[in-house]
C-alpha cells in the first residue's frame, strides 16, 4: 500500500471518528465507570484453573465495593456486574452517557501455550503500539468484536487483525492523554508498592475499549493467566483483594490531586 493512499485513509478514519470531548479533569471526579473485560460467550484469556472473565468480574467488585464504601459521594457505574456478555462499544457508550470522570476496564493477560510466559501487571492507555508485543496485546482483547454482530458496520470497517488498522486507530488521539498517563502511572507504582508485583510498565496501543471513551481512561493487564504462579495468585481471595486494593489507592491518588488543582 503507497504512503498517499495510508495517509488518506488515516484522515478518513479521524474525519469518520471524531467528536467534541469536554476539557481535561473538569469538575473533579464524581462518577467513574468500571468494566469488567469479555463476559458471557466470550471467556477471554484462559489459563489452566481459571478464565479471565471470572476473575476480572471478582476484581471489579471488590474495587467497585472499595470505592463506595469510603467515597460514598462518587457514582460507582459497572458495565457488568454478572456474567453476561458487553459488546466493546456498548462499554465505552455506558461511560460516556454517564458523564464519567474516569473509566477504568480491568483485563488479564495471557500468552500462547508455545511460549514461555512472563509474569506481571500492565496498565495501556489508548495510543501507538511502540512494540510488537503491545500490539498483540490488543489484538487478542479486540478480537472479541468478531462475536458481536455487523461489527463491521459497527467499528467502521475496524479489522482488529490489520496492523494498518491499528495506525488509524491510534491517530485518533483523545484529549486525556495527559491524564490518563498519570492514572496509570499510579497504577503500577501501587501494584509494585503495596501488591508486590513485578510491573511491566505504563503502555501505549490501540484497544478499541478505549477508542471513544470521552474521559480519562486506562485498561489494565493484572497478571498472565499463562504463568502458573501469577494464575494461581490471580485465582485467590488474597491475590484478588491486593489487586483491587492497589487500583483503589491509585484511584484516591488521582482523585484528590485532581481536586486540589
Amino acid at each position: 500500500m503507497s504512503t498517499i493512499l495510508k495517509t488518506l485513509l488515516i484522515f478518513s478514519w479521524i474525519a469518520l471518528c471524531s467528536f467534541t470531548l469536554k476539557s481535561d479533569a473538569e469538575g473533579g471526579i464524581k462518577t467513574v465507570v468500571i468494566d469488567a473485560g469479555h463476559g458471557g460467550k466470550d471467556p477471554g484469556a484462559r489459563g489452566r484453573i481459571s478464565r479471565e472473565k471470572d476473575i476480572v468480574l471478582d476484581i471489579t467488585l471488590q474495587l467497585a465495593r472499595k470505592i463506595k464504601a469510603e467515597m460514598p459521594e462518587v457514582r460507582v457505574v459497572l458495565t457488568r456486574a454478572s456474567d453476561k456478555f458487553v459488546d466493546l462499544d456498548e462499554r465505552s457508550n455506558i461511560a460516556n452517557r454517564r458523564k464519567a470522570d474516569l473509566f477504568i476496564s480491568i483485563h488479564c493477560n495471557s500468552l500462547p501455550k508455545n511460549k514461555v510466559s512472563p509474569a506481571g501487571t500492565e496498565t495501556f492507555v489508548m495510543g501507538l503500539h511502540k512494540s510488537d508485543e503491545n500490539l498483540e496485546v490488543a489484538k487478542r482483547e479486540n478480537a472479541v468484536i468478531l462475536l458481536e454482530k455487523d461489527y463491521e458496520d459497527k467499528y467502521k470497517g475496524f479489522n482488529p487483525n490489520s496492523p494498518l488498522a491499528y495506525i488509524m486507530l491510534a491517530n485518533r488521539q483523545n484529549a486525556y492523554i495527559a491524564s490518563s498517563l498519570n492514572f496509570a502511572g499510579k497504577i503500577e507504582r501501587q501494584f509494585k508498592k503495596h501488591a508486590d508485583r513485578s510491573s511491566r510498565g505504563v503502555k501505549q496501543a490501540g484497544f478499541m475499549v478505549l477508542w471513544q471513551t470521552a474521559m480519562p481512561s486506562v485498561l489494565i493487564e493484572a497478571g498472565f493467566l499463562s504463568h502458573a504462579q501469577e494464575e494461581k495468585y490471580l485465582n485467590s481471595e488474597e491475590g484478588q483483594d491486593q489487586i483491587a486494593e492497589s487500583i483503589f489507592r491509585a484511584f484516591k491518588q488521582y482523585k484528590e490531586e485532581v481536586e486540589e488543582n
